[in-house]
């Protein structure tokens, strides 16, 4: 089921997995007003979705998001919202699993909703990068934040101080891209990744994000405490009885969410 959320996003969703695109290939599909809007309308629309297990974020027309678009941004429009951050994304919380699906530009505000995603998948051809320094502006959208906690704190601050722009190959040693995929097919290899996800027990999914996303901040007193109150229910409930009723009987699970 395809859906324009608004003039320059779609969201196609088919067998548990949400595709949202930007899509301005003529602008890189760097974001303006309209595209916020619809990335924000998106993502709101997967996260009440019960038949959703995984998002994927992608770009049209062979690029990912160039960042800010900055005639938009001389035009005055806003492409922050307040407690969502950049695009309506980059400060989002999701429960569910995000797969960023990059085909040539990441850049700026665009790499940095790559690294909001829980993964990454490339093209062999990508290109990344935070040249914000270069024009005098820093990337506060989440690659200061995020990328060194994401890459080895040098190669952070390398990435960050430079501004270089570089492909993907070069960050591939250094885990932050999940999957390298021929030119052109990025998509398709995060749908098979997403795949992957979907066929679990959305249960098991939710809870296990929100512990490996919360727990950056915990103690190791606290840990395992606060790690039970979201898990032990996941033990007790339907989904698991299923799990371990389809082990047993050499079949695939049927989840209920519950």
């Amino acid at each position: 089921m395809k859906t324009n959320m608004s003039d320059t996003v779609e969201l196609d969703i088919a067998e548990g997995i949400a595709v949202v695109t930007i899509n301005r290939p003529e602008a890189r599909n760097s974001v303006d007003l309209s595209v916020t809007l619809g990335l924000s309308a998106a993502l709101d629309e997967v996260e009440s979705r019960a038949d959703v297990s995984v998002g994927i974020l992608t770009g049209a027309g062979g690029n990912y998001c160039a960042g800010m678009d900055l005639k938009a941004f001389l035009r005055g429009e806003v492409v922050r919202v307040p407690g969502r951050g950049f695009a309506g994304v980059t400060q989002f919380v999701s429960s569910k699993p995000w797969i960023a699906a990059i085909e040539g530009y990441a850049l700026a505000g665009g790499f940095e909703m790559a690294l909001w995603a829980d993964l990454i998948v490339a093209s062999e051809e990508a290109k990344v990068g935070l040249p914000e320094v270069k024009r005098g502006l820093v990337a506060n959208a989440g690659g200061l934040v995020r990328l060194p906690r994401q890459l080895p704190p040098r190669i952070a601050a390398e990435l960050v101080l430079t501004g270089d722009i570089i492909p993907v190959s070069d960050l591939m040693p250094h885990g932050l891209i999940n999957r390298i995929a021929p030119r052109g097919q990025a998509l398709g290899a995060a749908r098979a990744l997403a795949m992957r996800i979907a066929a679990n027990g959305p249960l098991a999914i939710t809870a296990s994000k929100r512990v490996m996303r919360e727990s950056m901040d915990w103690t190791a007193e606290e840990m395992f405490d606060r790690q039970n109150t979201i898990t032990l229910p996941v033990f007790t409930s339907a989904d698991a009885k299923e799990g371990a009723r389809a082990f047993a009987e050499k079949r695939v699970p049927v989840w209920r969410g519950e």
